[in-house]
């Protein structure tokens, strides 16, 4: 039994002078040989903290006290910053953010992948608040409050935060937390609502209702009520996502624009989009121009979704073959394609971790490669891709972890050039960043 005991944590503050910074945003120091990561520290700050939790190979503490505090500082925006898990760094400048987003970028190429790109770009900046468009909110009874709340977890538990407001989150959402959470209390089924998932385009706002019951007349009205109030859509999700259905006004057309490109794309509320529409604009612009996209170029999309670079790619060259794991989001990008009139966009779904060869649309060639796969990166993907000998690639990433870790496959291995990388603020005041780079052969 006493093995499995917890250790007990020591009571006196520690005092360090922070390293660096974790993938997560903590400030990184060593105490006796032993790496402990610290909450709300920066790099360079001279700190006091204490112990939270004990492990095997590392510790985590907190910020009690900040003796040196670095230059990068700044008073948060939110005033629930530090309890609520949705952000790591509105303690940082933004402008100082990216750098150090930029630099663990840079880190990790040469730790993870053992590659540095030719050049670092120019980092890609937008709105730092209210850019959120799409988010997943918990909803929760709490006896002993005897109320509702709405909104993200705790920093360090699994119970949500008590938010007034979100400062992250797009105002239709952001500034109405309070008002959603006393909605859900006045409802019959306020115990039997679990989440709302948001979704934002460009002119509306749709909020999904996770309800584990069905929702008795009045009820509905209540939701139909504010809905009308307020201009937004209210759908409904009794079961999984195929269930939801809209519940004001009747129908539903979710959409954004890329006017670059004459382009429109449709989508559901739960598909996946970009949470921040200005940096996406940027980031198309881009790739495309580090693709060099010519007008007789046929070029690959791989991981293309419901279409978010395919239609623009489409605009710009000969024949454009978008590829995609989910069924659902291929089936959608086939109507975008359409209707934008897009005839040289051609959509297929396949397993890309899987032999590509085989299939038909690999056939015939390419001239260059687009790749934006999920946070697990695209190792077993960019075998087959390597096998193209395509001379240009770009590859865009949610996660520089991964990123790295397959450029070292693409350079080491493949023989590409890491030309040149950078970092877009995709998740202003977060730990995550999105990242591009491009690589040439030949």
């Amino acid at each position: 039994m006493g093995r499995n005991r917890k250790k007990k944590l020591p009571s006196e503050a520690v005092e360090v002078v922070i390293d660096n910074l974790s993938h997560d945003g903590r400030g990184v120091a060593r105490v006796n040989d032993k790496t402990v990561f610290v909450s709300g520290a920066l790099p360079g700050e001279r700190v006091t903290f204490l112990y939270t939790r004990l492990r095997r190979n590392y510790d985590e503490a907190r910020v009690e006290t900040i003796i040196e505090a670095s230059p990068d500082r700044v008073e948060p925006r939110c005033a629930h910053f530090g309890v609520c898990g949705g952000c790591n760094f509105q303690h940082v400048a933004p402008e100082s953010q990216i750098k150090l987003k930029q630099q663990q970028l840079l880190d990790n190429f040469q730790r993870l992948g053992k590659v540095s790109p030719g050049e670092i770009l120019p980092s890609l900046l937008g709105p730092h608040w209210g850019y959120r468009r799409k988010a997943r909110l918990g909803v929760r009874f709490v006896q002993k409050k005897e109320r509702v709340l709405v909104g993200f977890r705790e920093k360090s538990s699994g119970y949500l935060a008590i938010l007034n407001r979100c400062e992250v989150l797009h105002p239709s959402v952001g500034e109405r937390l309070e008002e959603l959470a006393g909605l859900i209390h006045t409802l019959k089924a306020y115990q039997r609502i679990a989440q709302i998932e948001v979704a934002v385009d460009d002119t509306q706002t749709a909020l999904v209702f996770r309800n584990l019951d069905p929702l008795d007349e009045g009820d509905q009205q209540r939701l139909i009520d504010y809905a009308r109030a307020n201009s937004l859509n209210i759908l409904l999700q009794p079961q999984g996502p195929d269930s939801i259905t809209p519940l004001w006004p009747e129908q539903l057309d979710l959409n954004y624009s890329l006017p670059a490109y004459d382009v429109t794309l449709h989508f559901r509320p739960t598909d996946f989009t970009q949470v921040n529409a200005d940096i996406n604009r940027q980031m198309i612009d881009h790739a495309l121009e580090l693709l060099d996209v010519q007008p007789d170029d046929r070029i690959l999309d791989l991981f293309c979704g419901l279409g978010n670079f395919t239609l623009p790619l489409a605009r710009r060259c000969r024949e454009v073959i978008g590829v995609e794991g989910d069924k659902a989001l291929v089936d959608r990008a086939r109507e975008n394609a359409q209707l934008n009139g897009l005839d040289n966009a051609e959509f297929h779904a396949a397993d890309l971790t899987a032999e590509l060869e085989k299939a038909p649309w690999w056939q015939g060639g390419f001239d260059k490669v687009l790749i934006d796969p999920p946070r697990t990166g695209a190792l077993e993907t960019l075998q087959h891709v390597a096998e193209l000998g395509v001379k240009r690639l770009v590859y865009v990433s949610c996660n520089p972890a991964t990123l790295a870790r397959d450029a070292g496959e693409l350079v080491n291995e493949h023989g590409y050039t890491l030309e040149c990388a950078g970092v877009m603020d995709m998740f202003p005041h977060t730990a995550h960043v999105e990242s591009i780079a491009l690589f040439t052969r030949g």
